[in-house]
């Protein structure tokens, strides 16, 4: 169906006259009104559509554009936690090879320490020899400078028998 067309029904079921009987060229002034605001009705509704079309297609871009950075970020965020995971699983590694070393200070910690508590054992005992040996010697020294004022004393005394005798 024509514009013409379109009028002619518009005219004929929605505008009535209510002044009088219409002239040819009345008739025609009005068909040429609507014609022409027909025209702009469509030239408004074409561009409309232009305009929604180009927000659609800037909406597009920018969502476009907002995925591609989420997919960038994503990919970031992937990298950090890999770069996380590498992280934590060579702490791990030094975490398990410090433990084991720490046991092996331990073993070692504890051999040594028992082997302390038997040197000072031997320590305390040898402490004890040393003072027996040194109470020996002391004794002895002293039967010693007995003896030795006695063999004094009896020399003397044997020289004196000596003397008298002689």
């Amino acid at each position: 169906m024509d514009l013409e067309g379109i009028y002619e029904n518009i005219e004929c079921k929605g505008i009535e006259n209510t002044t009088g009987p219409k002239t040819q060229s009345h008739h025609q002034d009005e068909g040429k009104d609507l014609k022409h605001r027909g025209s702009r009705c469509l030239v408004l509704i074409t561009v409309s559509l232009g305009l929604i079309c180009v927000l659609l297609l800037v909406f597009i871009i920018l969502q476009r554009i907002t995925i591609t950075a989420e997919k960038d970020l994503i990919k970031s965020y992937k990298n950090t936690v890999e770069e996380f995971n590498q992280t934590i699983n060579s702490l791990q590694d030094n975490y398990t090879d410090l433990m084991t070393e720490k046991d092996k200070l331990q073993n070692k910690f504890s051999s040594c320490s028992h082997k302390n508590m038997k040197l000072e054992t031997r320590v305390k005992d040898l402490t004890a020899e040393k003072d027996q040996l040194q109470r020996s010697i002391d004794s002895l020294t002293r039967t010693k400078l007995e003896l030795e004022t006695r063999v004094t004393s009896l020399s003397e005394e044997l020289n004196k028998e000596q003397s008298k005798r002689g």
